[in-house]
């Protein structure tokens, strides 16, 4: 059976992105006290601002117009942030920390091409006029 280069090229790629995705990710280890262990360090530590940086961001323009274009009061989300007590708000900072800032979009757009891509080379789909199917 002879396999077209598209073919070959797009099967090693899958190998590699394969072989990439099994590579275990580097790790630390180190030795806990005994307060932080209790989790003593924490309360020792000076205040952390959630309630304030969540408010920060509810403050913003881009933010008000996204949440009012889901339909929710921006005044109303602003008076359920303070009715969260202090655990509820650090961990809602936290996770709003953690979240990327829009940079996913040419992640996702990229791997649609790919799902599409590899669908119209297996013969499922017909959305590129410049594959030929191997059916």
């Amino acid at each position: 059976m002879n396999a077209s280069p598209l073919l070959r090229a797009v099967v090693a790629s899958v190998v590699v992105a394969l072989v990439a995705t099994t590579v275990p990710a580097p790790t630390q280890a180190r030795i806990v006290g005994t307060e932080e262990a209790l989790g003593t360090v924490a309360e020792t530590s000076p205040p952390r601002h959630d309630r304030a940086s969540i408010d920060a961001l509810l403050a913003r323009d881009d933010v008000r117009a996204q949440l009012e274009a889901l339909g929710v009061d921006p005044q109303e989300a602003r008076a359920r942030v303070q009715a969260l007590d202090d655990a509820q708000a650090q961990t809602l900072a936290e996770r709003l920390d953690r979240m990327p800032a829009g940079g996913s979009v040419l992640g996702v757009a990229f791997l649609v091409f790919v799902i599409l891509l590899v669908t119209d080379i297996l013969g499922f789909t017909r959305v590129f006029p410049f594959t030929r199917p191997i059916r």
